[in-house]
């Protein structure tokens, strides 16, 4: 009933709420984008995307179709890497930011371990900025992580709102310094946060700091402060602090990308096919389980 190249796009829009950078994402032309999404919409019977000049969003319809649509284009993957032979091989160094431990990531690459066992897959969880680093070392084949800003390497996955977290009872004054907790450097959400806060004369102070998620989160359960994070990823327990009562400044959107290393015929199959399977999963980034 729902053609697969429809499905993706749909997906490509869904995660970028943008029907241009999922028509560059996808490498088609926006009107052939939102021709196939018409086109699914009439198979569907319904509206998925509320749209105007501003804004895209999921509606109601559209949500319960993301939750449709990424297993049908995984399974359509696996039946067409069974039939056509594909048997990929080889080491495949791939390194994700720590923002996606807590998603659907692991089912994601359990999944493409079973269908491809002959692949090493090497997996790596480090901060945005270092894998960034280390795929242009050379040490990694594939990251997921976010990007410094859009104009920044990389191919769009998922868009979100930066927004402030912190403990359900806590309470900030905004004539005293904002208790950030944060990684260290040289953390990407750090560095825009410091920037937002200076440029806004928000004075703030260190109240935590640790080089893991859980570490972070842990001493905002404890009430010790506020910490940045993207919104659709807010871990259990944490909820999120207004703005306007804690005089807390906008910190604007973060995007979260895939990149490529240096593209050898060794390893560039596999780091294709765990991309598409990335790509594919488009509820990867709403289930925090922290």
């Amino acid at each position: 009933m729902f053609e697969p190249a429809q499905l993706r796009t749909f997906l490509a829009v869904a995660q970028t709420l943008s029907f241009t950078q999922a028509a560059h994402r996808l490498g088609l032309r926006q009107s052939t984008v939102s021709q196939h999404v018409r086109r699914l919409e009439e198979s569907a019977g319904c509206r998925l995307f509320l749209r105007d000049t501003h804004a895209v969003e999921l509606t109601e319809d559209g949500e319960a179709m993301v939750r449709f649509a990424r297993p049908i284009l995984e399974a359509n993957e696996r039946a067409a890497a069974y039939f056509t032979g594909t048997r990929l091989r080889g080491r495949l160094r791939f390194g994700v930011s720590e923002d996606f431990v807590p998603t659907r990531l692991p089912e994601i690459l359990a999944a493409f371990r079973h269908d491809h066992p002959e692949v090493d897959l090497e997996l790596t969880v480090e901060l945005s900025g270092a894998l960034h680093e280390r795929l242009e070392a050379g040490g990694l084949d594939l990251c997921l992580a976010k990007r410094s800003g859009p104009e920044g390497p990389g191919r769009l996955v998922w868009r979100d709102k930066l927004v402030w977290i912190g403990g359900e009872r806590l309470r900030l004054d905004p004539r005293r310094p904002v208790p950030l907790i944060a990684h260290p450097p040289p953390a990407l959400t750090r560095v825009r946060v410091l920037d937002v806060l200076e440029r806004h004369g928000r004075a703030w102070q260190l109240a935590g700091t640790s080089g893991s998620l859980g570490g972070l989160v842990a001493a905002a359960r404890a009430g010790l402060g506020v910490m940045a994070h993207p919104q659709g990823l807010i871990p259990a327990g944490l909820v999120r602090v207004q703005s306007r009562a804690g005089g807390l400044p906008d910190l604007g959107g973060v995007e979260f990308v895939l990149r490529h290393g240096r593209r050898t015929s060794r390893v560039q199959e596999s780091a294709d096919a765990l991309a598409g399977a990335i790509l594919a999963g488009g509820g990867l980034l709403h289930r925090p389980l922290l």
